[in-house]
């Protein structure tokens, strides 16, 4: 088994520098991608839209989304999501936004409220396993 830690240029650096944004275990036939919880933060790392939760779901999953497709996979390959709200009252809004981006079978999922974020003004986090097949 290889394992890569990886910062794709497809999407900013992490916060700080402080992490990988995703870890690559490479097996046979495929891949397991685990990524670190994304936050909805522009290409300088400041917070898109403070407290909308909306905004900020769309721009976490086009990050989410580059993450992904710099390692061959789509959120079709998406086994697990694992969502951080800072509010449960937002889930509505959150689960308009995710929806649109698991059209076909849904994934597992954990959903929990947290008292806080690391980011003044983000109201969510996200982080997703994706498993990719070798064609």
């Amino acid at each position: 088994m290889t394992v890569i830690l990886d910062n794709p240029a497809t999407v900013p650096a992490p916060y700080g520098d402080r992490f990988a944004h995703v870890a690559r275990f490479d097996l046979p036939g495929g891949a397991l991608l685990v990524l670190s919880g994304q936050v909805g933060v522009d290409d300088a790392g400041a917070v898109v839209a403070p407290g909308d939760v909306r905004a900020q779901s769309e721009r976490i999953f086009e990050l989410i989304g580059g993450l992904l497709a710099a390692h061959g996979a789509t959120f079709a390959d998406v086994m697990h999501v694992r969502t951080f709200l800072t509010d449960l009252g937002d889930l509505a809004g959150y689960g308009a936004v995710r929806s649109r981006y698991f059209a076909g079978a849904k994934p597992a999922s954990t959903t929990v409220e947290v008292s806080r974020l690391f980011l003044d003004g983000a109201v969510l986090e996200v982080e997703v396993t994706a498993a990719v097949t070798r064609s």
